[in-house]
């Protein structure tokens, strides 16, 4: 029998991981024209806030320098607009926002667009209930296309893709891909030099992925929005927060077999799925509206490969308990804790002794935008330079994974039990 190992057919698009890291050690803003640019949104994921390291127009800032012009923000919200606005205009990058306008919608900002407004971009960083979608205000990728049939804005969406159905997202899949415009999803740990390592090591040693294992334990008792604890809202935290790990799952596991997909759940109201300090009051949420607790998943992918996830909600403090484990004949990939101090675990065919790296210095959320500015800068060179990085994230290949997570709760839901949970005992 031959030894000859076979190329493996999962191929996803990959950088080098020495090409990733801080804005700090980033290259000076290229020079050219103004990028002009819209924010479709005023809110956190677009601005940043004090919870977490979200902040698009913070690297943006850095990435473009002074050609930056941000010629509107779109969010029906104008206190809110005005607050992040009065911020900017007061800081070392008010050129960039001095004539920034405040829209209510797309159709607001197209009809009374000034030729020299025409934007090179959208930020999509609006809730998941107005993006990837057929119905009528929530559609903005739609309503783009429709308003630049021609040479189309390239789009930053961020994820989910949506809260509709699977169908009417691969519907506007379909536009987007017909429309040739650049467009990105923010799937960022795919950007992650952790990540990046790990693709270097399956390449280069031409290694087929067996497994995928991916655990992602949240922590519960500070998360105090009504729409993330009900499914009709957010959807369940398969499809609006363990889709990160779905998502790093398929890109190492490749394509998934959809109808091998299983999945069962532990529900609210079963006995094991009490929680003690839910933030807020879960009896004002419909019972058949509360999210589970806990969901584990199975599936296999198109290689023959097999998937597993388990997600839950079970930790109290602030830190998430994250792991994605990767194997491949002879090698175990363990990669540990990638939002907050990323390591990887490595175990070789020549030892049974784990190698320990650790990744300083990293900002996924500046890589994945810096590639999408060097995907769509009409003053970028034909002859891509050597720090440019690549769209790791497209539409097209983000969709499989919003249907995956789909999947998962709809299995999970089939395969519900309806025993519940005894009234709790007198004290």
């Amino acid at each position: 029998m031959s030894t000859e190992r076979r190329r493996s057919s999962v191929r996803r698009p990959s950088v080098a991981p020495g090409s990733l890291g801080p804005m700090t050690m980033s290259s000076v803003p290229k020079q050219g024209a103004n990028f002009n640019l819209v924010f479709v949104g005023a809110g956190h994921i677009n601005f940043g806030s004090d919870e977490g390291p979200w902040d698009h127009s913070f690297r943006l800032e850095h990435k473009l320098g002074p050609r930056l012009k941000v010629v509107a923000v779109i969010d029906p919200n104008q206190a809110t607009a005005e607050t992040v606005l009065a911020r900017k205009r007061n800081s070392f990058v008010v050129s960039a926002y001095q004539d920034t306008r405040i829209c209510s919608s797309l159709e607001d900002f197209v009809t009374t667009m000034k030729d020299h407004e025409r934007p090179n971009a959208f930020i999509i960083g609006s809730p998941p209930a107005f993006r990837g979608s057929t119905g009528q205000g929530r559609d903005i990728e739609l309503q783009i296309l429709k308003a630049f049939p021609t040479n189309t804005p390239a789009m930053f969406i961020e994820k989910p893709l949506s809260t509709d159905t699977v169908e009417n997202a691969i519907t506007v899949n379909k536009a987007l891909v017909d429309s040739k415009t650049v467009v990105a999803v923010g799937y960022f740990l795919r950007y992650l030099k952790v990540v990046q390592t790990m693709r270097s090591i399956i390449e280069d040693n031409d290694l087929h992925v067996m497994a995928t294992v991916a655990r992602y334990v949240c922590s519960y008792a500070k998360i105090n929005k009504y729409s993330w604890w009900m499914k009709s809202r957010d959807c369940g935290p398969v499809v609006e927060q363990a889709t990160h790990f779905v998502d790093l799952s398929r890109y190492f596991g490749g394509d998934v077999e959809m109808d091998s997909v299983q999945a069962h759940a532990l529900e609210w109201y079963e006995e094991a799925g009490e929680l003690s300090v839910i933030p807020l009051d879960e009896e004002k949420v419909p019972e058949d509206d509360r999210i589970p607790r806990v969901t584990s998943a199975t599936w296999k992918y198109k290689t023959g490969a097999v998937g597993s996830l388990t997600h839950a909600l079970i930790l109290q403090g602030t830190k998430y308990s994250t792991e994605l484990e990767i194997y491949a004949d002879g090698y175990q990939l363990r990669l540990v804790d990638p939002y907050n101090a990323p390591s990887l675990r490595i175990r070789r065919p020549e030892t049974d002794d784990e190698e320990v790296k650790t990744f300083e210095a990293d900002d996924p959320y500046f890589s994945q935008m810096s590639a999408f500015i060097d995907s769509c800068d009409p003053s970028a060179s034909a002859v891509a330079d050597d720090d440019e990085l690549e769209i790791l994230s497209s539409f097209d290949d983000s969709v499989k994974t919003y249907a995956l997570t789909w999947a998962i709760r709809e299995a999970s839901e089939r395969s519900k039990k309806t025993v519940r949970r005894g009234p709790k005992a007198a004290k």
